[in-house]
């Protein structure tokens, strides 16, 4: 029986390997992305990379004179399923990272597949790095780079006019950079999008609370 599974090649040894190693590695970032509620974790993962090992596997075996017909798609089809975790909230487009990771633990199983087992082990390791230390540099980044809208709204004829809110902005050591401005009958309304500290953005907020000439204040 044992001669006839290697001599038909039904599964072999080889290949075994292979899926448990695409496996494990795209499990491992899959599990990453578990952890952090992303919209394709552990399963969606482990399955790209199986798909593509597979694929990959049979591209080799049934291709003889053109090895490449069936792996060449995947980058193509792995797109299909990237595009599916991208959407747009508000004014931020989001999914993207997870699309990229997608597209790479296809790529990991290909190199699994196609047994450039080194490659596949040395990016998993560089992707698990970035997805474990970019975090943390993104939440320095937010802690004196953060973005606000601001939205001001008061009477044409009070006491200051809009221009001298970004006066404020910057005492409160706020960068702001000016949106739309609209006048409509005695109500005149503008937006900014500033950026600073946590806690200048407060210190902003409190100041502009305490204007009784602002009608409404969005922030």
């Amino acid at each position: 029986m044992n001669d006839i599974l290697t001599q038909h090649h039904f599964i072999t040894q080889s290949e075994i390997n292979k899926f448990l190693l695409a496996t494990l590695l795209c499990g491992i970032i899959g599990a990453e992305r578990e952890y952090r509620s992303k919209s394709a974790g552990l399963k969606t993962m482990m399955m790209i990379g199986l798909g593509s090992t597979l694929f990959t596997i049979l591209s080799i075996n049934i291709g003889a004179g053109s090895q490449d017909r069936i792996a060449s798609n995947i980058v193509t089809g792995i797109g299909f399923l990237g595009a599916g975790v991208i959407f747009k909230e508000e004014n931020r487009v989001k999914g993207l990272t997870t699309a990229c990771i997608i597209w790479i633990v296809a790529a990991i199983g290909m190199a699994v597949g196609s047994g450039h087992y080194e490659q596949a082990i040395g990016v998993t390791i560089v992707v698990m790095l970035a997805l474990i230390i970019f975090p943390f540099l993104e939440e320095i980044g937010d802690r004196r780079f953060t973005k606000r809208v601001y939205r001001i709204v008061k009477k044409q004829h009070s006491h200051f006019n809009l221009e001298s809110y970004e006066e404020v902005f910057r005492e409160s050591k706020l960068k702001p950079q000016r949106g739309k401005h609209q006048l409509a009958g005695n109500i005149i309304t503008g937006n900014w999008v500033a950026t600073g500290t946590p806690q200048n953005h407060q210190k902003f907020v409190e100041r502009m609370l305490r204007d009784t000439d602002i009608i409404e204040f969005d922030f």
